[in-house]
């Protein structure tokens, strides 16, 4: 299977979503929290609705794990209506594209709708969509990166990823800036929509608001000399520890500041060749990641030629539901040097 239609779709769905996030990204977020204390965004109900949407008009038999369900908007009419009020004006420019999704959600009650089908248990069997509607919420709510990110996996294999991230350089020869996870901006030059499809390769395009845009093809970057590889990992350090990081680059002979940036962003920015390695360590023995926080990041980062393990050295398993019980950690890095990086990480994790 070509998967060419999944692709198509899913960046026209993604850079739809990305109208109203960048609206919502400039003015009023209308933050609540969730049980777990994480922030929730207006943005996040919205790309959620408007993506499921396009994908359940497409693929009305696939199933979708999403991050945000809508029980805390029935009894909110309030905030319900601010986010239809966003939904119901995010259209593509193009209307072949805008008709491609199913054309707009037509009411409040089909949003509510659409943002709880999101409510797969994931799993091992048949075509399962992962989302994330805004990953790295809190750098889209301090003005840093983000990502809108969706992902088809298969019978648990990711088959198709693609990221928008509205704040990163079109330019793929781009260097990473160390403030570049806390200085976002979608102006002249920003907003770069990634996508792979197993076994055919990765690709970045300018994310536009219309039909997609001419793609070109990625490559992870050639790292001879780990001593200057650069280092991405998360703003947060309750998502991955800082300390452990900084043991391991001290260890492998690099002395170049890590970038820090939120969301699936790093995993497009090393996939390009803008960054070099990726590590999200652990914090909590009993965390267990969202397949939605790395689906498609995975698979970008894997078809652009490089791997990605977690701290044991394990792929990545998908199928075992909407969260990767089986694996602890990420790492990702180029082929050549990624069995280098992962030694290091266990001496490390290890010595503990």
């Amino acid at each position: 299977m070509s998967y060419q239609k999944e692709v198509h779709i899913a960046q026209l769905a993604v850079q739809r979503a990305t109208i109203l996030t960048q609206r919502v990204f400039h003015g009023t977020k209308g933050t609540e929290s969730k049980d777990d204390k994480s922030p929730v965004t207006i943005g996040d109900y919205g790309a959620q609705a408007l993506i499921i949407q396009a994908i359940k008009h497409n693929f009305p038999e696939d199933e979708i794990v999403g991050e945000e369900d809508a029980s805390s908007l029935r009894g909110n009419s309030s905030l319900t209506n601010q986010i239809w009020d966003l939904v119901k004006d995010a259209r593509l420019d193009d209307a072949a594209a805008e008709q491609d999704l199913g054309g707009p959600i037509e009411s409040s009650e089909q949003m509510l709708k659409a943002i709880d089908a999101g409510n797969s248990a994931g799993g091992s069997r048949g075509r399962i969509w992962a989302l994330d509607p805004i990953d790295g919420t809190k750098g889209f709510l301090r003005g840093g990166q983000y990502a809108v990110c969706l992902a088809l996996i298969e019978d648990g294999d990711v088959k198709v990823g693609v990221l928008a991230c509205p704040n990163l350089p079109i330019d793929d020869a781009a260097p990473l800036s160390a403030d570049v996870g806390e200085k976002g901006s979608d102006g002249a030059g920003r907003g770069v929509l990634f996508a792979a499809i197993f076994r055919t390769g990765s690709t970045s395009r300018p994310l536009g608001r219309g039909a997609l845009q001419p793609s070109q093809p990625i490559h992870m970057k050639d790292v001879p000399d780990i001593t200057q590889a650069t280092f991405c990992e998360s703003v947060e350090a309750g998502h991955s520890s800082h300390g452990d990081q900084a043991a391991i680059a001290k260890k492998l002979g690099i002395t170049k500041e890590s970038v820090r940036m939120d969301s699936q962003a790093k995993y497009g920015s090393i996939a390009r060749g803008a960054g070099d390695l990726y590590l999200r360590l652990p914090v909590r023995a009993d965390y267990e990641e969202k397949i939605w926080d790395h689906a498609a990041g995975d698979l970008i980062v894997r078809e652009a030629g490089g791997m990605v393990t977690d701290a044991e050295g394990k792929p990545l398993n998908f199928g075992k539901g909407r969260t990767l019980k089986d694996n602890k950690g990420v790492v990702a890095a180029p082929k050549t040097v990624h069995q280098q990086v992962l030694d290091v990480v266990k001496i490390v994790l290890s010595s503990k």
